[in-house]
């Protein structure tokens, strides 16, 4: 079983907590990773691009020139694809990038993310981020009593307005609530960081 150092919001050493093994301790299947952060990637694309058809490009309703004669290739329309400021073909029309992955893959992906995580040495755990109130200042200083650098991931709980108001302003950090938990933001950075609420209740769903 993995162990990891619980630090305080002021960088001391508080307790050694054990991980879960089955959520820490695998061997990183980079492969279902990838397939889980390519559908959360294409999830979130707009796919509003749009080109239009011959049928769409206004004007091009009379014959330019008689069908025989003339000397010059037949034409039946100024907006077919061939002409300058004619009609696209095969181009893009409005669609969803979605591709659905099981429930299975997305946790294994989530598990893998933070084996891999806490492998590397990027994962950290604090006990909690006990603001007063929400203060960006006593979030950086936070973050560098802890030794942190760089882009980074803040996991905290559901309910942890304080530490969210925080830390959200801090350029290069994302701060998720952990039911929003998801792989592209584990390794997304850096550096992880779990509230020890945040960690309990990870390793309550990934078991």
């Amino acid at each position: 079983m993995a162990t990891i150092e619980m630090k305080n919001a002021g960088g001391e050493a508080v307790k050694t907590v054990d991980l879960n093994a089955a959520v820490f301790g695998i061997e990183p299947n980079v492969h279902v990773m990838h397939q889980v952060v390519r559908a959360q990637r294409a999830s979130w694309r707009q796919g509003t691009h749009d080109t239009k058809t011959r049928g769409e490009v206004r004007g091009g309703g009379k014959k330019p020139w008689r069908q025989k004669g003339t000397g010059r290739a037949r034409q039946g329309s100024i907006r077919s694809p061939q002409w300058i400021g004619g009609g696209t073909v095969f181009g893009p029309h409005p669609r969803s990038y979605a591709f659905r992955v099981n429930n299975k893959e997305v946790k294994l992906a989530m598990r893998s993310a933070l084996s891999a995580k806490l492998a590397d040495g990027q994962l950290y755990v604090v006990d909690n981020f006990d603001f007063e109130k929400p203060s960006t200042k006593a979030a950086v200083q936070a973050l560098k009593a802890l030794g942190i650098e760089g882009r980074t991931t803040v996991v905290i709980g559901n309910e942890d307005v304080n530490a969210f108001l925080s830390f959200r302003n801090i350029p290069k950090l994302e701060v998720i609530p952990v039911a929003e938990s998801n792989t592209y933001d584990f390794i997304n950075n850096k550096a992880l960081v779990f509230t020890e609420a945040a960690l309990a209740r990870i390793e309550e769903v990934l078991a």
